[in-house]
């Protein structure tokens, strides 16, 4: 009999619950359409939810009509993004998660201690472009070790570090520790930027990929956490694969396996856990869930003006 192990903590993270409901929450009190900026959270199924109940995903300013409500993504906005909104006076929401918030805060006080700072992260992702965006200059991204050696800094003396909250803990403490060697007086933040959620799931999934031939993480294409999650799982010597839903699972990758483990990226709703479990079932497995890695208790507040 095939046993399929089920990871735990996965799935949906503090920061996805809240950006979730403030635009629920705005569509209700404001009525459709209530635009969003960017897909509020990377999974195609919950877009698709919410577009439905009258959220317009747009991936600039200029698509949204004068006196509209707008709400930023999970993901976080340049500030050259808020002021465009603030002169044309839309009603804002921001749901950029707050622990992405913490390492625009961390660059902004870096500029203006006068200390250059090297961003470490993937190019073109949203969380990325909005942090790159909170300053003019003096701010670098790095996304391999080849990278470290292109960097050209004012004074080494005077340099920092932060990173994408969605990162592979491992593969960015290797981008860290070539920084270090070439920046002796490298600064970093006072906690890791990585969020807790990312870390409790990659340390989760690696517990999993430890008993498992074959590893699903439900979550989409463009989640960040969730591709982490897979190469996570791969590193750890199993053979993974990325599930946006059921119908996404190809039969074959299981022939033969015995223990197969199911996880979901912090952008994945429960719900198609269950209907992945429900599939798993019906070709005869059997599903224990793990003990937990972790216990998470986080919960971030709505903005005070969605309160009801």
């Amino acid at each position: 009999m095939m046993r399929v192990h089920l990871a735990n903590p996965r799935g949906f993270c503090a920061g996805v619950d809240r950006a979730i409901a403030i635009v629920e929450r705005a569509i209700e009190l404001f009525g459709a359409p209530v635009y969003v900026r960017h897909e509020v959270v990377h999974n195609r199924c919950v877009v698709a939810r919410l577009r439905s109940a009258g959220a317009e995903f747009v991936e600039e300013l200029a698509q949204v009509p004068d006196d509209s409500v707008v709400i930023f993504s999970a993901h976080g906005v340049s500030h050259a993004v808020r002021t465009e909104a603030a002169r044309r006076k839309l009603r804002v929401f921001d749901a950029t998660c707050p622990l992405v918030t913490k390492v625009h805060m961390e660059v902004v006080r870096y500029h203006k201690r006068g200390v250059e700072c090297i961003l470490i992260g993937h190019a073109r992702h949203p969380e990325v472009e909005g942090t790159l965006g909170q300053v003019s200059d003096g701010l670098f991204l790095v996304e391999t070790l080849a990278d470290v050696a292109r960097i050209e800094v004012r004074d080494p003396a005077r340099v920092a570090y932060v990173t994408q909250t969605t990162l592979s803990s491992s593969d960015t403490q290797r981008i860290v520790s070539a920084l270090k060697r070439r920046f002796p007086a490298l600064q970093g933040p006072r906690t890791d930027d990585i969020c807790y959620a990312t870390q409790n799931r990659q340390d989760a999934v690696r517990d999993l990929a430890a008993r498992c031939a074959v590893v699903l993480v439900v979550g989409s294409a463009n989640s960040s956490n969730s591709l982490r999650l897979r190469e996570v799982a791969e590193q750890a010597g199993a053979r993974a694969y990325l599930v946006d839903g059921p119908k996404d699972l190809r039969v074959e990758w299981l022939a033969g396996v015995e223990d197969v483990g199911v996880t979901a990226g912090a952008s994945a709703p429960e719900g198609l856990v269950q209907e992945l479990l429900y599939r798993l079932r019906g070709l005869g497995a059997e599903v224990t869930e793990m003990s937990p890695t972790a216990v998470e208790q986080i919960v971030f507040p709505m903005p005070k003006a969605l309160r009801l």
